[in-house]
């Protein structure tokens, strides 16, 4: 009996990765809670030893999941490859894969709707195209429903539930009013709203997700870009953006096409960092094909694990690529994942285990 045993640790971080034989439904939220929580940090894992002579030593040790698209020249996504087609590399150094799977796992996600006024044409449509999604929706499937205007005004409409009529209840309820919009914010709370339901759930490597629907233009957020992207990098969701940008170039003008390029610059460094996609809509009319579209997105991926071989755990960046072989007739083939990870520091503060 191997007296060591590894155990992905609470400073793990975790992605979208593939679960066979996954028990228990999560609980259903009855509660409405109006207030996103915020999550305090990880704590590490302590030392147990059993009674009798064999003592069973736990060390921390760090799993990186990533979820992996991979996509041909015409954008299509290419499902045949195998563990051995894939490469990861961890700041230019070749990394050991440990875990790979294209099975189908539950998916935790937040739908989180701009509620200001310039998408007050668009609502309508936005709710079906996000009930579009929610009808893809798998028994083990969690989704909440977040709102947002300005800073003080990002509310959670529904929380975590498998419930679909819940949701769409909460959907139907959106309406739109006046405010700066404050989308950085929106985002920062949404993803460690769904970074702490991960951690309340019985399975870490559940896949997390966040879909975002705006017009992408930002005026009243607290919290900075940076201050996102190194939440991003540290809690592992991925997100979908459509993005309305058409409509800040409405009025007209050099300022307004400056506007609009800010914006969809935003919202592709999102999906860009975090391994997701971008879509920007010429209509309404088109939300529900797109609705469908990153519903089978988010369940047609690799998932990945591997135990970096530098186990320094300082808090630094480290830039992850993923490399596949080249198609048939060397036709060049597109990995679409996260590009970068933080690791988190030890040390950190308790945190009450839930």
């Amino acid at each position: 009996m191997n007296k060591l045993v590894l155990i992905a640790a609470s400073v793990a971080v975790f992605s979208l990765t593939a679960v066979s034989g996954y028990f228990g439904v999560a609980a259903q939220n009855e509660v409405r809670d109006r207030s996103v929580q915020t999550l305090a940090p990880p704590t590490p894992t302590p030392p147990v030893f059993d009674d009798d002579d064999d003592q069973v030593i736990r060390v921390d040790t760090e799993l990186v999941n990533l979820n992996v698209r991979v996509l041909d020249r015409n954008g299509r996504p290419v499902n045949n490859l195998r563990q051995a087609d894939f490469t990861i590399y961890e700041d230019g150094v070749s990394q050991p894969i440990e875990f790979f799977s294209q099975s189908e796992v539950p998916t935790n996600y937040s739908l989180v709707i701009d509620n200001s006024g310039s998408l007050r044409s668009q609502l309508e449509k936005v709710i079906e195209a996000s009930k579009v999604i929610l009808d893809t929706n798998r028994p083990l499937d969690q989704t909440s429903v977040i709102r947002f205007i300005s800073s003080q005004k990002i509310t959670v409409e529904q929380p975590f539930t498998s419930d679909k009529e819940d949701l769409y209840y909460a959907l139907d309820n959106l309406y739109v009013e006046g405010g700066q919009t404050a989308i950085r914010d929106a985002v920062y709370l949404a993803a460690q709203q769904v970074d702490e339901h991960q951690r309340k759930g019985r399975d870490d490597r559940t896949r997390r997700a966040i879909v975002l629907v705006t017009d992408g233009e930002d005026r009243d957020s607290y919290y900075s870009e940076q201050q996102l992207f190194e939440l991003l990098r540290e809690s592992d969701v991925q997100i979908y953006a459509i993005g309305f940008i058409n409509e800040l170039s409405s009025s007209g003008g050099f300022i307004r096409r400056s506007e609009q390029a800010r914006a969809k610059a935003f919202l592709d460094r999102l999906v860009a960092e975090t391994g997701g996609k971008a879509y920007y809509p010429a209509s309404a009319a088109e939300l529900p094909r797109i609705g469908a579209e990153i519903a089978n997105e988010m369940r047609t991926q690799y998932s990945i694990g591997y135990v970096p071989t530098n186990e320094r755990t300082d808090g630094s960046y480290r830039s992850i690529r993923v490399l596949v072989p080249d198609g048939p007739n060397k036709e060049k083939r597109v990995v679409v994942t996260r590009t970068g990870r933080t690791a988190e520091p030890t040390g950190a503060a308790p945190r009450l285990q839930q």
